[in-house]
């Protein structure tokens, strides 16, 4: 249900608020009652919509549009049996209303009943005058449910009675992408722009495609038709400018990151991709300049701390590496990727509490990496912890089972820890796995990797 606001329907939401200012009861027609619950409802002013919805209701108790107005309240605050109840009283008196059916369905998407929904608004279909909007609700009960291929199918429906519908147009690429149908994606698009030739929209979904595909110049004059269409479309210059860092062509990307920053709010996205492209350049000074100011822009952007430290951990300066590594963990402290790449400035500084306490942190945030479960041993070890070292590699292996790098330092840990039962299984099933690794006793545990018992296991 949509109503244009004409100067009638402004001059009614002002009666409306006035009259409630006033606590006095004043005349509306249905209709005005439809344009002003409308309104208060695409403002998110629920509160007012509900007195508008009841007023009009006790004004006009048999308009059934205000009663469905009030079957979708009932829906939204999630009190289903009175929508329901509610919906089958206009059933009674006019059963071939589609609305019903829509708003029926819509119980039944809320309640993850995505079939029984799907065949309400099947039914709405031959029952409403606006087709391309129950097209894209059956679209969407497609996607819940992940059935791709035929949510595709719907919004295309949709896009075909109402191709001014983006909304549409970026759920069919969704489902293109998802289902990794790149080839038929660019088919469809360029289909599109044969009737839509200067829908700037379409010129960027097609540029995004021939990306994906590494296909970089035809990306590229995509995305320049896509400005033709539209040159103030920021979101086409800062795909172009990626195209270009792809082609090595860093000077036209800077420029096209440039426009960006004239034609609308700086993006944190821009001030990144602007450092990136002077770091290529050789310009470092302007590197980490654009590298803070992304920073400065979204503190919350991973992407931009990281540059910064691995630009100053390049460069060999790990002292302010590990500064901005601190700053960022106090922002995020649950961001595992901070925490590995603290672990590894500090264990490159010699700080190796401060390296164990790093990637025993991204272990408890859910970095599971090998890398990650190897490091801490070593530095355990390094430390003399050997219980801890043990626990440690004993979680690693639940995660790979038969990795021999850890399945090695177990078994060399178990004979340091005078556990040579369990050193010896151990030690066996990697060594018959991949002798090569063995260096890996003979470096982490010297010691015993002399000892005549290890040395008989090994044959040598």
């Amino acid at each position: 249900m949509q109503f244009d606001l004409n100067d009638d329907g402004d001059l009614s939401i002002k009666k409306f608020e006035l009259m409630l200012k006033s606590n006095e009861i004043g005349f509306f027609d249905s209709s005005e009652f439809e344009q002003i619950i409308e309104h208060y409802l695409e403002q998110g002013k629920m509160v007012l919509a509900r007195k508008a919805i009841a007023l009009g209701i006790s004004q006009h108790p048999s308009a059934v549009n205000l009663k469905l107005f009030k079957a979708e309240m009932y829906i939204f605050d999630n009190q289903f049996a009175q929508a329901e109840h509610v919906l089958n009283d206009l059933f009674e008196i006019e059963p071939q209303n589609s609305e019903i059916y829509i708003q029926k369905a819509n119980i039944f998407s809320k309640t993850e009943r995505h079939d029984k929904a799907i065949e309400l608004l099947k039914t709405a279909l031959d029952l409403t005058i606006d087709q391309a909007d129950v097209y894209n609700l059956i679209g969407m009960e497609f996607l819940f449910i992940e059935d791709y291929s035929n949510a595709k199918v719907n919004f295309m429906k949709c896009l075909e009675l109402d191709d001014t519908d983006y909304s549409a147009l970026y759920n069919i690429i969704y489902c293109f992408d998802f289902l990794e149908e790149h080839e038929q994606a660019i088919d469809f698009l360029n289909l599109f722009l044969d009737k839509n030739p200067y829908s700037e929209v379409a010129w960027h979904q097609v540029g995004k495609q021939y990306f994906d595909i590494k296909m970089y110049e035809k990306s590229l004059a995509a995305f320049e038709f896509a400005i033709i269409s539209d040159d103030h479309f920021v979101g086409a210059y800062l795909e172009k400018g990626k195209v270009l860092e792809k082609l090595g062509r860093y000077n036209e990307a800077i420029e096209n990151y440039h426009i960006t920053l004239k034609l609308d709010d700086p993006t944190s996205f821009a001030y990144l991709r602007l450092g990136k492209c002077y770091e290529k350049l050789g310009n470092d000074e302007k590197a980490i300049g654009y590298y803070k100011q992304c920073v400065k822009e979204d503190p919350l952007l991973d992407k931009g701390w990281l540059s910064i430290v691995r630009f100053y951990t390049k460069k060999l300066d790990y002292q302010k590496a590990l500064n901005y590594i601190e700053k960022a963990t106090e922002i995020d402290t649950d961001n595992a990727l901070y925490w590995t790449k603290y672990a590894s400035i500090n264990r490159r500084l010699n700080f190796i509490e401060e390296a164990e306490y790093g990637y025993r942190k991204a272990i408890e945030l859910g970095n599971y990496e090998l890398s990650t479960w190897i490091n801490r041993c070593d530095i355990l070890i390094h430390l003399g912890e050997i219980d801890a070292a043990i626990s440690n590699v004993e979680s690693g292996l639940e995660f790979y089972t038969d990795e021999v790098e850890l399945v090695y330092r177990i078994a060399g840990l178990y004979f340091k820890n005078g556990e040579n039962v369990k050193g010896k299984f151990h030690l066996q099933n990697a060594f018959k796995n991949n002798p090569d690794y063995v260096i890996i006793i003979e470096e982490l545990f010297p010691q015993q990797y002399k000892s005549p018992e290890i040395q008989q296991l090994l044959n040598l």
